[in-house]
């Protein structure tokens, strides 16, 4: 689900357009966006992507008897699509209670039981992401190399524009060869396209720039030129890099000089194949910058996609979106129940 804003169109007479903003209401759920176009064929997608995390899961069931042999191989199976000990053990014990207050004596049912207890452990990670609360919002990026962080700025810059918000890059990423160039190129493919009706991105950069002077300068741009969000892709890098962690908080508190509000956002983007490593970097990362959301990409054709399970035991920090793919659609907002009937579907 996606929260933005939506301009009201007003006379050319009149005062600046003002902008509706869906804040969410304490303790109320944010109200529901409407289904975007094509959602269905990419929970297709994500089923696909899932089959060889919930192939091992699935075969548990086929049995004639729920006993403690079934419980022993679904404990089994979970660990190995690196759900983690700890929510293993938690969904155990959330299944064999809900198998004993309905009363389920064959294997088979089991299984719709195990899609409640994860969509309802999952939900803890179940968050909209809200723009407009500030002008500009200021979203920090960060993950490590190869986990797909550039690429999802780029489709994340495309989701912005597609409903309305006008958005400023900053390339960050001073030390990767050609990091640059290829948020120039998703920016461009972000902003263009025959079935594109949003509104072009631009770009802040500099050839060998410092990555806490190119944010500062893409945030100070992103208030002059009266822009909704500033993207900040930050350069990749490993949780062990010690001085690259403290750039990052660097970046984080010249950002602040900015805008004194930023950044209001900063996600982690890992790689849904990691499995358990994935957990360890929201870990570190959330202990040095306090992540507010995560993107979770690769999921087509993992055998790991237990991972989110760990997460929401573990260190429940909201997951923005998923991805199933390299194509600009093949993002998408992450719900807890649609992800536990595509893993065991």
């Amino acid at each position: 689900m996606f929260s933005f804003f939506k301009k009201k169109s007003t006379p050319a007479t009149s005062a600046p357009p003002s902008v509706e903003v869906p804040i969410a209401v304490a303790n109320e759920p944010p109200a529901a966006a409407p289904e975007r176009p094509g959602r269905t064929s990419w929970l297709a997608k994500l089923t696909n992507g899932l089959r060889k995390t919930g192939a091992g899961i699935a075969t548990v069931f086929t049995g004639t008897r729920i006993d403690d042999a079934l419980y022993e191989d679904l404990e089994s199976a979970l660990l190995m699509a690196d759900s983690g000990v700890k929510a293993t053990q938690f969904l155990l014990d959330d299944l064999k209670r809900r198998v004993k207050e309905a009363k389920i004596n064959e294997p088979a049912a089991v299984k719709a039981l195990l899609i409640d207890a994860l969509a309802e452990l999952l939900a803890a990670l179940e968050k909209p992401l809200v723009i407009g609360q500030h002008k500009p919002t200021v979203i920090m990026v960060t993950g490590v190399n190869g986990a797909g962080k550039t690429t999802s700025i780029g489709k994340l810059a495309r989701h912005l524009s597609d409903d309305g918000a006008t958005v400023l890059l900053a390339a960050a990423d001073t030390f990767r060869a050609a990091a640059r160039e290829q948020l120039s190129v998703w920016a461009t493919r972000a902003g263009s396209g025959a079935d594109f009706s949003g509104i072009p991105v631009e770009i802040i950069s500099q050839e060998g720039g410092d990555p806490a002077a190119v944010s500062f300068d893409a945030v100070s741009a992103g208030k002059a030129r009266g822009k909704d969000v500033v993207l900040v892709d930050t350069a990749g890098r490993l949780p062990t890099q010690l001085h690259l962690m403290e750039e990052l908080k660097k970046i984080k508190r010249v950002v602040q000089k900015a805008m004194d509000t930023a950044p209001h956002e900063i996600l982690l983007v890992i790689d849904g194949n990691t499995g358990q490593n994935a957990l360890a970097q929201v870990k570190t990362f959330d202990d040095a910058l306090t992540l507010t959301g995560l993107i979770i990409t690769k999921l087509d054709g993992t055998a790991k996609g237990g991972v989110l399970a760990a997460i929401a035991r573990e260190r429940p920090v909201p997951v923005y979106f998923i991805g199933v793919g390299e194509k600009l659609e093949d993002l998408e907002t992450f719900n807890a129940r649609e992800f536990a009937q595509a893993l065991l579907s």
